[in-house]
C-alpha cells in the first residue's frame, strides 16, 4: 500500500517542478512573444473584462497624427478626416522580465484577449466605410505600458456661416469620451499636455485647407453626460478665395461692365445693343446657376444672392437703359426743333450757361430790375451804354432800333439730344455705382472674416 502512495507523491512533485522550470524558462532567450504573451493572458492570471489594477484612476494618454484631409468641392461643408489615433496606459499585469530579447511585444494577434479602453466618438458626421483590413497596432513594454493606436476615417458636418459664404471659415470638431467607464475609472489625457494636433509629414489635403487646429477637454455642454472624461478636438478650414475669384467675382465683374458697352454706342444701335445687353444676362445667369447648384440651400440672405442680385440688377439696369434710350429718340421733336449732328448734348449749352452766371453775378441787384412803374428791367445789350451790359427795359434808356434784345427762348430740346444726354449721363453713374458696389461688397464681408478670427 505504501509503494503507490510514494509513486503519485513523486508524480505530483516532479509536475511541479516541471511547472516552475517552465515558468523561470519563459522569459529567457529564444522564447517568442506569442509564448510570452500567452503565458501573460492566460485565464488564471489575466482577465480583461477588470480594469488595470493601479491605485489610481486609469489614466489613458491620448495623442492624434492628422494623416489626410479631404472635402467633395470647394463649397461643401462635409470633411473627411483620417487620422491615427493613439492611445497609452499602464497595465501591470503585463510586466514581463528583463531577461527576454523583446523591447516590446507585439499585441495585435491578441487583440481580443487584452482590455482596451471603450473609447466612443461625439461628432457631427459619420464613419466611412471600414478599412479592410482593420488597421491598428497593439504594443506591450517590459514595464506593462500598453500603447494601442488604430486608423480611422470620419466625415464630418462643418459649421459654416453662410451668410457669408465664400468668406467663411468653417468649423469642424469632434469629440471621444468612454462610453461605459466614469470619471472616477478612467481619465482621459492629451499625451504631453499638447495643444494642437501633430500633422505627418506626408499630410494629404484635397479641397481641405486647414488654417487651425486645437485639442481642448470638453465643456459640460460637449459631452454627452458630465460624468465621463471627455477631449475635444476643432479644427477650423478656411475657403480657397482665389478659386473664387477665378470662377465668380471676376466673371461677374467683366459680364457687368461689358453690358456697360452700349452706353458708347449710338442710340439707334438696335441690334449691337440688344445683342450686348441679352448675351450678357444670359451668360450671367448661366454662370450663376451652374455655380449655385453645388451650393448647401439655406433660407437666410447670403453673400452670393446679394453678389448675383446686384449684378443682374446692373445688367438689367443697363438694358432699360438703352430702351428708353431709344423710345426717347424716336419721339417726334416739338415746334420743328432741328437737330445739329456733332454737337455735344451736354458741353454744347456749358458757355452760354456760364456766360449767364457771369452776368447775373456782375449785376448788384441781380439780372432784374423793377422801375417805378413795377415793370421788371431785362438785362439788355444796348449799343448806347457801351460795352458793358446794361439794366432797362428794351424801349427805356436807348432807341429800340440801337438795343439788341438778347432774349432767349426755351425751346425744347431735340429727343436725340435727350437720349444722347441719358447715354454720357449712364456713362459715368453706372460705373461709378458698380465700383462703389465692390468696395462696399468685398470690405463689409471680409471685416466679417477679421471679426470671426478675433472672436
Amino acid at each position: 500500500m505504501g509503494q503507490p502512495w510514494m509513486l503519485v507523491r513523486a508524480a505530483a512533485i516532479l509536475l511541479v517542478t516541471r511547472q516552475t522550470l517552465a515558468l523561470s524558462d519563459i522569459f529567457e532567450d529564444g522564447k517568442s512573444d506569442k509564448e510570452i504573451l500567452d503565458n501573460l493572458l492566460r485565464a488564471t492570471r489575466y482577465d480583461k473584462r477588470l480594469l488595470p489594477p493601479v491605485q489610481e484612476t486609469v489614466k489613458v494618454d491620448v495623442s492624434v497624427l492628422l494623416l489626410s484631409l479631404a472635402s467633395p468641392d470647394e463649397s461643401s461643408l462635409k470633411y473627411e478626416v483620417e487620422f491615427l489615433l493613439q492611445q497609452q496606459w499602464f497595465d501591470p499585469r503585463l510586466k514581463y522580465s528583463n531577461q527576454s530579447r523583446y523591447d516590446f511585444l507585439n499585441a495585435i494577434h491578441h487583440h481580443n484577449d487584452i482590455w482596451l479602453p471603450d473609447t466612443y466618438f461625439i461628432m457631427h458626421g459619420d464613419f466611412k466605410d471600414p478599412l479592410i483590413p482593420m488597421h491598428f497596432s497593439l504594443r506591450i513594454y517590459r514595464n506593462g505600458t500598453v500603447f494601442y493606436s488604430m486608423r480611422r476615417h470620419l466625415i464630418l458636418s462643418c459649421q459654416g456661416h453662410l451668410n457669408i459664404f465664400p468668406f467663411d471659415d468653417p468649423e469642424c470638431s469632434f469629440s471621444l469620451e468612454s462610453i461605459s467607464y466614469e470619471m472616477k475609472s478612467i481619465k482621459y489625457v492629451w499625451k504631453n499636455d499638447e495643444d494642437v494636433l501633430k500633422k505627418s509629414a506626408s499630410l494629404a489635403t484635397l479641397n481641405a485647407y486647414l488654417i487651425k487646429n486645437q485639442t481642448l477637454e470638453c465643456n459640460w455642454n460637449n459631452n454627452w453626460r458630465g460624468n465621463y472624461s471627455c477631449l475635444g478636438v476643432k479644427l477650423i478650414f478656411t475657403r480657397d478665395r482665389a478659386f473664387y475669384f477665378t470662377t465668380v467675382f471676376i466673371p461677374g465683374i467683366i459680364l457687368v461692365t461689358s453690358s456697360f458697352i452700349t452706353f458708347w454706342l449710338e442710340w439707334n444701335a438696335v441690334p449691337a445693343r440688344v445683342m450686348i445687353g441679352v448675351t450678357t444676362m444670359l451668360n450671367f445667369f448661366t454662370t450663376s446657376n451652374g455655380f449655385r447648384s453645388t451650393l448647401p440651400v439655406v433660407s437666410n440672405l447670403t453673400a452670393m444672392n446679394v453678389w448675383d442680385g446686384v449684378c443682374m440688377c446692373f445688367i438689367y439696369a443697363s438694358l432699360l437703359e438703352f430702351v428708353c434710350v431709344n423710345y426717347v429718340g424716336r419721339k417726334r421733336p416739338l415746334h420743328n426743333v432741328v437737330y445739329r449732328p456733332g454737337e455735344n448734348p451736354v458741353i454744347q449749352r456749358l458757355p452760354a450757361v456760364l456766360s449767364r452766371i457771369g452776368i447775373i453775378l456782375a449785376s448788384p441787384l441781380g439780372d432784374k430790375k423793377r422801375d417805378s412803374t413795377g415793370v421788371a428791367n431785362e438785362i439788355v445789350s444796348c449799343t448806347n451804354c457801351g460795352p458793358n451790359p446794361c439794366t432797362h427795359t428794351a424801349n427805356n434808356g436807348c432807341a429800340a432800333e440801337s438795343c439788341l434784345l438778347q432774349v432767349r427762348k426755351k425751346e425744347p430740346p431735340h429727343p436725340i439730344r435727350v437720349a444722347k444726354t441719358i447715354d454720357v449721363i449712364a456713362r459715368i453713374t453706372f460705373p461709378t455705382a458698380f465700383a462703389v458696389f465692390l468696395i462696399f461688397f468685398f470690405y463689409h464681408y471680409s471685416s466679417y472674416t477679421h471679426s470671426d478670427e478675433h472672436t
